[in-house]
């Protein structure tokens, strides 16, 4: 049976260099950064200040401006929650958009009920956030905005250095979540005007429980977590060193190999899609056609639940998703429903299909012949599961009656 991994948006398997430059730091270099008087600890300095310098050169910051943390909802949260309070004098109002991560939306909650006020910029039907609305809505008293740079459910990526124009003009701070943009195309700190920037390594293979927020200089967080003076006193405890080797190395080879990735993710990306919407009716993608992650593809099929089209999927070893990752996690103890993806509520799509959309995100180790075998299974589980859809045999009964 085929053993096809088309889900990386959701994590990515681990480069097998990344593995190697880790592998020390998990056996016999086992020093405390913070313990840098004796030769152990001196090595785990080293090893992070390398890493931070790396991790900058990914996307145009200073080795200064890095800062490690467990992941990318570690860091969305110290920077909206940070960001707030370290400018609650000068205002308590912030700007995001609709389709963030619920790391966003949720560090959101306890701001609001502490009196901060929050508005939210809808986007279009291709999930793109328009700029002239970002400046609308920032106000006097507006002290951050949070725009995403590219979305992991439907692939658009977002004009952020627009965004962050405006942002600056207005002195306002500008955060964009580059978890699933970040090596995979471009992304400079600098020009995009980012004064916050969130970072995941298992998005770019590199390891879980390893993220970075850049924080541009001169830009004062309150920190989130109480304890020693770590990553230059904006995050307590002790550096999780072989992780932070690893995104090092892991942001390196993303920014000597982004390009070639990118072409063949590309050319891959376009063959599932054209051939997708060549032998499957009633489809639907979505996400914008052209300003979109590379290797993305998303869509919906009409009369065809989501969830089941990635159980059968599965059955014949292809890895999809429905939805992000952690949406699919709402779901209540002693509950089965799936919890409809704001995401796709936002671009318009019907709330009955918001929990079946399918999402295939190809990685650098994917191939033409695996996206052969999904075109040649896709059409026929389709067909399947409308055979079993009493809203498709009520369709199918109009269509003869001429309705």
């Amino acid at each position: 049976m085929a053993n096809i991994f088309f889900d990386h948006i959701s994590t990515t398997p681990l480069d097998p260099r990344v593995l190697e430059a880790m592998m020390p730091y998990l056996t016999e270099r086992y020093g405390n950064p913070s313990s840098h008087i004796h030769d152990q600890g001196q090595q785990a300095v080293r090893a992070v200040d390398a890493a931070r310098v790396e991790v900058a050169g990914l996307v145009g910051a200073k080795p200064q401006e890095i800062v490690f943390t467990s992941g990318a909802t570690e860091a969305n949260n110290l920077a909206i929650k940070g960001a707030a309070e370290s400018r609650g004098k000068k205002g308590r109002h912030l700007v995001v958009s609709e389709v963030e991560h619920f790391s966003v939306l949720n560090a959101l909650l306890p701001l609001r009920n502490r009196g901060f006020e929050v508005t939210t910029v809808k986007a279009d039907g291709d999930g793109k956030v328009d700029p002239d609305d970002v400046r609308r809505a920032i106000r006097p008293d507006t002290v951050l905005v949070s725009v995403m740079h590219a979305n992991a459910e439907i692939g658009t990526v977002e004009p952020v250095e627009e965004i962050g124009r405006i942002a600056n003009e207005r002195e306002v701070l500008f955060h964009t979540d580059a978890t699933a943009s970040a090596g995979h195309i471009p992304l400079n700190a600098g020009t995009a005007g980012a004064d916050l920037v969130t970072l995941s390594a298992h998005n770019f293979y590199g390891p879980k429980g390893t993220g970075a927020l850049v924080v541009r200089e001169g830009v004062r967080l309150e920190s989130q977590i109480d304890g020693g003076f770590q990553e230059m006193g904006y995050r307590a405890g002790t550096e999780n060193v072989p992780g932070i080797v690893g995104m090092g190395r892991a942001a390196r080879i993303a920014s000597e190999e982004m390009g070639e990735w990118a072409r063949h993710l590309g050319a891959l990306g376009k063959r599932l899609r054209e051939g997708v919407a060549s032998s499957v009716e009633h489809l639907h993608f979505t996400g914008h056609p052209t300003d979109r992650l590379p290797g993305h593809v998303s869509f919906w099929v009409e009369y065809a639940e989501g969830e089941s089209l990635l159980l059968f999927l599965s059955v014949h070893g292809v890895m999809a998703a429905s939805g992000s990752a952690c949406s699919s996690n709402l779901k209540g103890r002693d509950e089965e429903d799936l919890v409809a993806s704001h995401v796709l509520r936002a671009i318009g799509v019907p709330s009955d299909i918001c929990t079946g959309s399918i999402t295939f995100s190809l990685g650098k180790g994917s191939t033409g012949q695996e996206v052969d075998h999904v075109l040649s299974v896709l059409p026929g589980i389709v067909r399947r599961l409308w055979e079993m859809s009493p809203t498709y045999l009520d369709y199918q009964k109009k269509i003869q009656q001429g309705g």
